[in-house]
């Protein structure tokens, strides 16, 4: 949000907690039995004023947090990126590597999706994927036909896709249609945005961000209290304004009152 809107917003509502003073201010020349009415105008007014000018400053607080931590020298984030297999990873790197920030890029591994296996296809595959090719640093094989490989460093997921499809063509005469491509890229915590919009242009949004400044945003999300009970806490301050107004008056005199006495015993 833009600093002048915000100021703005601020400004906003201190002018209707003055109008809720105001209100208070009027208890002399109100019966009694209205101030409850007062009370209640004032938590509205201040429930009201909370949700249109201090609840979108609000929800604005762990992203000011996050930027104030983007710009600790050091910080670094990474990012976990899920990719086609149609994606030329080789140019991405390229590309990231121009921007700025950049720290590291490493593909991590590979998804292939096919049938649900039975329990025959299941303890076949996971006898025949290690075999396969001696850079799958590990893997996984679940009932639903969801095969996870995990890469060796260093090693290209192009090498990973083409080994394990000549295999699947060698045996079942078949190509293989989709496979997802899991990357990490690490970089300045200060050029984060930058590197989220040049991804979100190629259709790529992260999994998952990990470093101080998300922690520092998560952390800050957990902290924060929900829509309505901010809105609730703005009516309460209402209240309290009011009451500060209603006993004003009183306060004056008595402030008066004190410092009077404090005088008169300065002068003995």
């Amino acid at each position: 949000m833009d600093i002048l809107i915000a100021i703005v917003y601020v400004i906003l509502f201190i002018i209707l907690m003055v109008f809720v003073f105001s209100i208070g201010m009027l208890k002399p020349f109100m019966p009694k039995k209205e101030i409850a009415l007062v009370l209640v105008v004032a938590f509205l007014i201040g429930s009201i004023g909370g949700a249109f000018f201090l609840e979108p400053l609000y929800e604005e607080v762990p992203a000011f947090v996050g930027e104030l931590e983007k710009n600790v020298p050091g910080n670094e984030e990474t990012l976990y990126l899920d990719l086609s297999s149609a994606t030329d990873v080789g140019e991405l790197e390229q590309n990231l590597s121009k921007i700025d920030g950049f720290k590291s890029f490493n593909e991590t591994g590979v998804t292939f999706f096919l049938w649900s296996f039975n329990d025959k296809e299941l303890a076949y595959f996971n006898s025949v994927i290690g075999n396969i090719d001696s850079h799958y640093a590990d893997y996984t094989v679940e009932p639903s036909g969801r095969i996870n490989i995990t890469l060796e460093p260093g090693y290209t997921s192009s090498s990973a896709l083409q080994s394990f499809s000549d295999w699947y063509k060698l045996v079942y005469g078949d190509s293989i249609a989709y496979a997802q491509i899991h990357a990490k890229l690490v970089v300045s915590s200060a050029s984060l945005g930058e590197f989220e919009d040049a991804l979100l242009e190629r259709g790529i949004v992260a999994t998952h961000i990990e470093g101080p400044t998300q922690k520092v945003v998560n952390q800050t999300n957990q902290s924060m209290i929900s829509d309505n009970e901010f809105i609730l806490v703005s009516g309460v301050v209402g209240v309290m304004v009011s009451v500060v107004g209603i006993y004003f008056d009183a306060v004056v005199v008595s402030y008066r009152k004190f410092k009077k006495f404090l005088n008169k015993k300065v002068k003995r």
